[in-house]
């Protein structure tokens, strides 16, 4: 069986493909760098990380780029020898407009090195290129309509102004031909995240509508010619949990089809599993995968026989799920970033760490506050579960309260809490805590422990956080002296998710947990962590 989510944590937007036997999965970042996780499979039930293509700052600078702005819905797929890969980079979340900016790189592999960029449009975003039967390609993204009550936080479906089609010219790599609106949607609204495959003389149509909160849903249309008309799908939605609050796939929608060699068919979505009695989603949008079943009248349903997804559907003959570790040791030796770990939106991650000054060592480089949008020296891992503890230990001398380093529970600038190391006036060397829980616009800090805890002027100091379910509890020690000491008092953890602060629809990425420095003095004060453990509880 395969298991919902296949890819759990902060991994929306699936676009699948299937070259062969291998099956490959393409999920939005936002603006965690590198751009775009690739995930590989050969049996559908066991998934490993396999690329992040957009490393280079020619592909991908987002330095400026508002929180849930970046790498939105990329699609991946194969023709000509080559992996094309399709993605918005958007520069504005909140009011009228978007700028959403749609590039193509390709590679003859997914694990090698991937080209530069080719721009391609900006009329809206969630793009995706369809590979025809005759050789030619098209290109597709909804139009964003900015003439509209539209607000970050309060989507409008007038700005969602139907699915645009145009063909791709890959000699010239350029647009060429007529600009067609091809469907506005259903009366659901919000119509995005298009996806165009061809059986059987027809060409489907797959977007996703009502928004990527509560009301999400994936419809299906078709036609016999592919800039249509387009009839929708007897029931509408394929994939949608809307109206079904007891399901355990919340926010079912946007996904891509796949077939099996075999001839066996699947189908993608993201979701989410909010925590109660909130209903918020503290692992944010995941990627889960339906089985499905071609009819007699020519639709594609789910095998269960409804639209709500399940946690559990027939996979291939033979697949047996791996079982993960319990817990993740990350020592940061042999000078490479563990694969779990990204940091956020700049192409020159030299400024913010490395692992070569001090062997053995992640080294973070003090820069901008926890708040940047432009230089913040955070390096983290998804949250994966909905209860979990992590920890590592830092050294760390600073000389003033404008340094600062330690560990963080973060989502962000506007929705995180952190137990870190600095210096104050009259304690000198202390722990202390900071939260920001959700407060848009100001990001006003709360300081749950004051001042905070005096430690010893030297030494390593371990911290460390227990999250359970929506509570979290800080911890710290000086290494090798006494045990773990709580500090602070159980924090709002569910604050840290998807409808945190703003609510739903305010942002949409994912809860991460790492670690972090600022030097607003600008003098760049470095902070060294030997080590960080990731704990399932």
């Amino acid at each position: 069986m395969i298991r919902n989510p296949i890819l759990p944590g902060f991994n929306p937007d699936p676009s699948i493909c299937r070259v062969g036997d291998d099956y490959y999965i393409a999920t939005s970042t936002f603006e965690w760098y590198p751009g775009v996780q690739i995930h590989h499979s050969r049996d559908l039930v066991n998934w490993t990380m396999v690329r992040r293509p957009l490393e280079r700052k020619s592909q991908l600078d987002m330095r400026g780029n508002p929180d849930s702005c970046g790498v939105w819905a990329p699609c991946l797929s194969y023709a000509d020898g080559l992996f094309w890969l399709v993605y918005t980079d958007v520069k504005r979340f909140d009011g009228n407009f978007k700028d959403a900016h749609n590039y193509i790189v390709t590679s003859p592999t997914i694990e090698g090195e991937w080209s530069e960029p080719v721009y391609v449009n900006s009329s809206g975003f969630d793009p995706s290129l369809f590979h025809d039967e005759d050789g030619r390609k098209w290109f597709m993204n909804m139009q964003w309509n900015h003439r509209t009550e539209s607000f970050g936080g309060a989507p409008k479906s007038p700005a969602f102004d139907g699915i645009l089609l145009q063909e791709w010219d890959a000699a010239t790599r350029s647009l060429k031909g007529p600009i067609k609106n091809i469907f506005a949607g259903s009366s659901l609204g919000l119509v995005e995240g298009p996806h165009l495959f061809k059986r059987n003389g027809y060409y489907y149509l797959t977007t996703a509508e009502g928004g990527t909160g509560y009301d999400h849903a994936v419809t299906m249309a078709r036609s016999r010619t592919i800039d249509g008309p387009y009839e929708m799908h007897p029931n509408k939605h394929l994939i949608t949990s809307k109206d079904h609050p007891e399901a355990i796939l919340q926010r079912a929608g946007h996904g891509q089809y796949v077939e099996t060699p075999d001839g066996q068919v699947y189908h993608t979505h993201l979701c989410g599993r909010p925590m109660p009695p909130k209903r918020r989603c503290t692992l944010g949008r995941e990627t889960s995968l339906q089985k499905c079943v071609w009819k007699e009248d020519g639709w594609l349903y789910l095998e269960n026989g409804r639209v709500v997804p399940d946690v559990t559907v027939p996979g291939l003959a033979g697949a047996v799920p791996v079982e993960k570790p319990v817990r993740s040791e990350y020592s940061f030796d042999g000078g490479k970033l563990p694969d779990d770990f990204q940091w956020l939106r700049t192409p020159q991650p030299e400024r913010i760490f490395n692992l070569t000054d001090r062997a053995g060592h992640l080294r973070l480089i003090g820069r901008e506050s926890i708040g940047s949008w432009f230089e913040q020296s955070l390096v983290a891992r998804r949250q994966e579960h909905h209860s979990f503890r992590a920890e590592t230990v830092v050294e760390f001398d600073p000389d003033t309260y404008q340094q600062v380093a330690g560990l963080t529970h973060y989502y962000n600038r506007h929705k995180f809490h952190a137990v870190a190391v600095t210096l104050h006036e009259k304690l000198g060397r202390c722990v202390t805590i900071f939260s920001c829980n959700g407060d848009y616009p100001h990001s006003r800090l709360d300081f749950p422990v004051g001042s905070g805890v005096a430690v010893p002027a030297e030494g390593r100091v371990q911290l460390s956080m227990e999250i359970r379910d929506n509570d979290l509890q800080f911890f710290w020690q000086t290494e090798g002296k006494g045990a773990w000491q709580p500090i602070g008092p159980v924090l709002d953890a569910g604050v840290v998710s998807d409808e945190g602060g703003r609510g739903e629809h305010g942002s949409f990425t994912g809860a991460f947990a790492g670690v972090f420095a600022f030097d607003t003095s600008g003098r760049a004060k470095t902070a060294d962590f030997d080590w960080f453990n990731y704990e399932e509880l």
